[in-house]
């Protein structure tokens, strides 16, 4: 995972992502938007174990820092107000978001020449690709 810290990578594809964010309740003009960008993605990690993934984009920024398996409270790009947990498995993040109405899963896989992040919730699956700029 070390190779993956302070590694920028800007999103180059996207599957499904305006049926995904219609399904987690995001309105059509943010959809619109956000269908328009091409966030650039960061994970860092300080002395302390914390971790920090922000995504940087013209429509927003937004960051979050965690420890591994710890549950954290966190406000989504969207705004919807979740509980999430992050967990590690090799070069893979599983970030689960939980709220009253809503579990969605976001597993982010990290190699060399690319972040691949599959986001899930009920039975839509969208699939992005981002490659590193730096």
């Amino acid at each position: 995972m070390s190779l993956i810290f302070d590694k920028k990578y800007k999103l180059e594809s996207s599957d499904k992502f305006d049926e995904y964010m219609k399904a987690i309740g995001v309105g059509m003009l943010t959809r619109q938007l956000g269908n328009t960008v091409s966030p650039v993605v960061e994970l860092t990690k300080s002395d302390d174990g914390k971790y920090t993934l922000s995504s940087n984009s013209a429509f927003k920024n937004t960051s979050i820092t965690f420890k591994l398996g710890e549950e954290f409270d966190e406000v989504t790009p969207d705004g919807r107000k979740v509980k999430s947990t992050v967990t590690q498995e090799g070069n893979k993040l599983l970030h689960t978001q939980k709220s009253d109405k809503l579990v969605t899963t976001i597993l982010r896989e990290f190699e060399p020449d690319q972040l691949k992040m599959v986001l899930k919730v009920d039975d839509i699956t969208c699939t992005r690709v981002y490659k590193p700029i730096q």
